[in-house]
């Protein structure tokens, strides 16, 4: 006989650890990005005034130009640097949140497997079709996930083809 109240108790708070992993997960990768952006930031601010006191310290037209060209090239090359940062904090956090929810959908669907095989042992005669049909709802969801990950494995690998692309820097070796 199944007991309902220590299963309900048990699946909210399997819920609630899934949400608290998953906002853990979250919180990390949004303080990676604020942690880069803050220091992004004031490294900006320190040699945007560096710059300034460069640019009024030119003596002639020429000066200034040469300073304006040399302080140009940097800047690209920061600019670069920060969006392959930011990149890797979204890609990193990404890869967390899948290796999660993968994991995650695995236990679910050995918890309802399980718990479907014990249903049907004191189901009452004639519910095989209900029984066939909510597992055949349940390979749907499989395959729609599956379907989800696939797709998402996509888009990330072409960002990353992207992100290689535009900054000129090799993107991170897939194992075989």
């Amino acid at each position: 006989m199944l007991n309902v109240p220590e299963q309900f108790v048990a699946t909210n708070k399997e819920n609630l650890d899934t949400f608290l992993t998953f906002t853990g997960i979250a919180a990390a990768g949004a303080e990676k990005l604020i942690d880069l952006q803050l220091k992004t930031a004031k490294a900006a601010f320190a040699e945007g005034a560096r710059n300034v006191q460069a640019l009024a310290a030119a003596r002639d037209i020429q000066q200034f130009t040469e300073i304006q060209s040399a302080i140009a090239q940097p800047a690209a090359e920061k600019a670069s640097a920060y969006a392959r940062s930011v990149y890797a904090v979204f890609a990193e956090t990404q890869a967390e949140l899948t290796r999660f929810f993968e994991a995650r959908v695995g236990e679910v669907n050995k918890n309802m497997t399980s718990a479907l095989d014990n249903a049907v042992k004191s189901a009452p005669a004639g519910s095989d079709v209900a029984v066939a049909a909510f597992k055949s709802a349940l390979a749907a969801a499989n395959q729609a996930y599956d379907a989800f990950s696939k797709a998402t494995k996509q888009v990330t690998e072409a960002t990353e083809a992207t992100m290689t692309a535009t900054t000129g820097t090799p993107g991170k070796k897939k194992a075989a």
